[in-house]
């Protein structure tokens, strides 16, 4: 039996993925945050606050486990949740002041920390990668799509 040719990018794929999990989680961890955490307040760094469906669309986080992220960040006091002004069956997410000055302390300093592992690399690799990370997202988003289709019909 021939094994499928994406296969081996399958693997490496999970594999960098991991990895990264790995580099960064460490560095999160040691910084008082969950990985989960990091990547809401990083979201919501530079923003007056955004919708829970607009922050689930910016995240990493499914969004079944975000609901439980954000519980945890009100109870540290490190966001809020409001009513949207205008549309109350929306909440709108914010960083509160504390959050603000997480954010400040974490953020910099996490980039610079992951900035070594990409340092051997070329602006033009970095340019090639990312483009060949999209192109495989939107052929598998692409897919998905196709076999949700296939499935509704």
């Amino acid at each position: 039996m021939s094994q499928a040719p994406f296969l081996p990018v399958l693997r490496e794929l999970a594999c960098c993925y991991q990895a990264f999990e790995r580099l960064s989680g460490h560095h999160i961890r040691q910084v008082g945050l969950t990985p989960g955490q990091f990547d809401v307040i990083a979201t919501l760094g530079n923003t007056c606050g955004m919708s829970c469906r607009e922050l689930g669309e910016h995240t990493l986080i499914t969004k079944g486990t975000l609901t439980g992220v954000l519980d945890r960040l009100v109870e540290r006091g490190l966001i809020s949740r409001e009513i949207t002004p205008g549309d109350r069956r929306s909440l709108t997410v914010a960083l509160t002041d504390a959050g603000r000055a997480v954010f400040e302390q974490v953020f910099s300093p996490h980039v610079a920390y992951l900035e070594p592992a990409f340092a051997t690399l070329s602006p033009e690799e970095l340019s090639t990668i990312e483009a060949s990370l999209k192109q495989l997202r939107a052929v598998m988003e692409q897919g998905f799509g196709d076999c949700c289709e296939k499935l509704n019909n």
